[in-house]
């Protein structure tokens, strides 16, 4: 055991832990946790607040309690076991919502580990980045480019990961409406736009401010979600969790065009005409992230630059951050500073 592994196996280390639904997140203090054979330990750098944290803390999807949110997490690698040899100390890596599959299930051994039956999720299911240090299967870690620094970097592996595979799933669509743009969206109008794609953005209806940053990232049109774009899409993605988005969404696309939901939670999509969804229209989902996402994606932004707009917030003032996520005031991402 180096000096490093020395010093941290000694310590502790702090957390906001969410034990119930209607509490506010606490300040822990826990023994500094050591990792297994196929695990790092992390010094938390950055972790970003992403939607699917409040539909943790407003009991809208059950995982374990209490639990540490968070899985947009930078760090610093201070320990590792001794099966990790894909990362050394002092390294930096990137953890995601994925945290990892039984490599066991169909789904598994299709590569789909999206799909796996018995998944791990970081900070859902195990701790995750809302804390001075934590755990990871390095197996399901990413580097994270040197040129782009931890903030920036840490809503990349989720709202970015999520928000690629959804883009992925729009084919070769050149006209994509993005319905609720925050930390998602202003990531992938970024990389569509520079892919050639024109971008229409829907907000809020009234959201004047959410509309210029839309136009900002390179969006050729913002308006309401109440709105029709002044062209036809070939595909949507709908990244706010409302289900009353899929009709209009569905609306707004040509024949054979497709909806995509990206969202671990939408609330229930009302009854529509078919007329809507006939004409080879579809309607998909999005699960989780695979880890060839993961590759694609950060092989994606090396070439086309993607920069992510964040405000910053100190560890102890995760609630106020998931508030103000909460309320639609957070312009692009919201990350945490331990």
């Amino acid at each position: 055991m180096n000096l490093i592994e020395r010093k941290v196996s000694a310590g502790t280390m702090k957390a906001m832990e969410f034990s119930s639904v209607g509490t506010p997140l606490a300040m822990v203090e826990r023994p500094m946790p050591s990792p297994r054979s196929n695990e790092v330990l992390l010094e938390v750098l950055a972790c970003g607040v992403c939607r699917t944290d409040l539909h943790i803390v407003d009991g809208d999807i059950e995982g374990t309690l209490p639990i540490v949110p968070g899985h947009e997490v930078v760090g610093r690698v201070v320990s590792k076991g001794e099966h990790v040899t894909r990362f050394e100390l002092g390294d930096r890596v990137g953890v995601p919502w994925l945290g990892s599959s039984c490599g066991r299930c169909t789904y598994c051994h299709k590569r789909q580990e999206n799909l796996c039956d018995e998944p791990v999720f970081t900070g859902f299911t195990v701790n995750g980045g809302y804390a001075s240090h934590c755990l990871a299967d390095a197996a399901f870690c990413f580097s994270i480019p040197a040129s782009i620094d931890d903030v920036h970097a840490a809503p990349l592996l989720c709202a970015g990961l999520i928000g690629y595979r959804a883009f992925s799933m729009c084919g070769d669509a050149l006209r994509i409406g993005l319905y609720g743009f925050g930390a998602s969206a202003h990531i992938i109008a970024q990389l569509a736009t520079g892919l050639g794609c024109t971008i229409a953005a829907f907000t809020r209806p009234g959201d004047d401010t959410g509309q210029a940053f839309a136009r900002e990232m390179g969006c050729a049109w913002a308006g309401g979600s109440d709105m029709l774009s002044p062209f036809e899409l070939d595909a949507a993605i709908i990244f706010a969790p409302a289900g009353e988005l899929v009709p209009q969404a569905l609306a707004a696309v040509r024949k054979g065009g497709t909806v995509v939901c990206a969202g671990i939670h939408m609330s229930d999509i009302p009854t529509f005409p078919y007329e809507l969804l006939w004409g080879e229209r579809q309607i998909r989902s999005v699960a989780n992230l695979t880890r060839a996402d993961g590759e694609s994606f950060f092989t994606a932004i090396g070439t086309i630059q993607v920069h992510t707009r964040v405000e910053t917030f100190p560890l102890h003032q995760a609630n106020e951050a998931l508030e103000r996520l909460r309320a639609g005031t957070i312009t692009g991402a919201a990350v945490l500073v331990p």
